[in-house]
């Protein structure tokens, strides 16, 4: 007879007539081993690993509770179901093997039907554990390769987001005059305050609920009020008029209706709110002197007031069509000098301690040709 797909069952002990009828019992239903005593069990491991084990409390060497503490020790063997078999009709012996681990306990001399229907019932709660470790397993991978799919693929719509974001952000750039690199020196200067922000807990009750990602990526459109602005304007090398000027104001709220309409079509909600923040913001000052709505102090959002800093800094380094660059360091001087009138007091004090890390950006951008 073919045992191979049977489930394999130890049988334990030291008692002959007990092995032998056992045995007759299980065969053809089993593959059963005989095993006389305990160190001869864990002889019999180094061959076969049983799906069920029937031992014998009751045996001279190792007895039935040095085995299966023995047996639960080991988390190769842990796992392995253990019936006890005794000759002893006592619960305090039952309720101690039970103690150990044993899933049933089984008096001798035994019913060969009662031992068939016995293990029959617990081999199919072993096979449905085992099934159901099985679907655990598999849920649990799926889940993983599903989570992993799922953060590749935002990853994916996270790339395409800021790529169309920043090509939008160019496009005004270059009608700007501007041939490249605001976008990217902003949103560097950005990186550098929130970072310091978030290290010294400063307006942490802000922060805590923003995700800097979405945060640097929305405040490429900043300035994507301007493609309702003319040329003459924002190319004229010359100091703009008064109405030219208010023309010019109006790139801040035109933004803001810009950013609306997407909003009107996305769900992106989180992101496009940060947009709408720095386009129609970044232009308050600390004294209420700016523009488009006048707002004074903690009026003007806090992403407003970090990009008052990263804006003001990169238009003062860079060459547009009506100035020269400054350098770092006089640059630095006037934003220090607007602490308290056009700048957070804090975030300009914030600035001056990483102004080094402003210079790096500025110089590394600069080898790449945009300035």
């Amino acid at each position: 007879m073919d045992n191979t797909n049977l489930k394999k069952i130890a049988l334990v002990d030291d008692n002959i007539a007990n092995l032998t009828i056992g045995k007759k019992t299980l065969i053809g239903k089993y593959h059963v081993f005989t095993v006389p005593s305990g160190e001869k069990l864990f002889q019999l491991f180094e061959k076969i690993k049983p799906d069920l084990i029937l031992l014998d409390i009751e045996m001279p060497g190792m007895n039935g509770y040095d085995v299966i503490k023995r047996l639960k020790a080991d988390p190769e063997t842990e796992e392995i179901p253990v019936i006890f078999l005794t000759g002893k009709n006592d619960p305090l012996n039952e309720i101690e093997g039970l103690s150990y681990g044993a899933i049933d306990y089984i008096l001798k001399p035994f019913s060969p039907p009662i031992l068939l229907k016995r293990i029959e019932n617990h081999m199919i709660m072993i096979q449905q554990r085992i099934e159901l470790n099985d679907q655990k397993e598999f849920l649990k991978n799926y889940n993983q390769n599903l989570r992993a799919e799922i953060e590749k693929q935002t990853e994916r719509v996270l790339e395409l987001q800021n790529s169309v974001l920043r090509t939008m952000s160019e496009l005004v750039e270059y009608r700007d005059d501007v041939t490249g690199g605001h976008i990217e020196r902003t949103q560097e200067y950005l990186k550098i305050l929130l970072m310091e922000l978030v290290r010294k807990d400063i307006y942490s009750h802000i922060t805590s609920s923003w995700k800097l990602t979405f945060l640097l990526q929305s405040s490429q459109l900043h300035d994507v009020g301007k493609i309702s602005i003319s040329d003459s304007i924002l190319k004229k090398a010359g100091k703009l008029t008064t109405e030219e000027f208010n023309i010019m104001k109006t790139h801040t709220t035109f933004g803001e209706k810009v950013i609306e309409r997407i909003e009107e079509n996305t769900a992106g909600q989180d992101f496009l709110s940060h947009a709408k923040i720095f386009a129609g913001t970044h232009h308050e000052k600390w004294d209420g002197s700016g523009y488009p709505r006048g707002l004074q102090a903690d009026e003007i959002p806090l992403q407003g007031r970090l990009m008052a800093i990263a804006d003001v800094y990169d238009a003062l380094v860079s060459t547009r069509p009506y100035k020269k660059p400054f350098s770092h360091s006089d640059a630095c001087d006037i934003i220090v000098d607007g602490k308290g009138k056009h700048f957070d007091p804090i975030l300009v004090d914030l600035f001056i301690s990483k102004e080094n890390d402003f210079r790096q950006v500025l110089e590394y951008v600069a080898t790449r040709n945009y300035i």
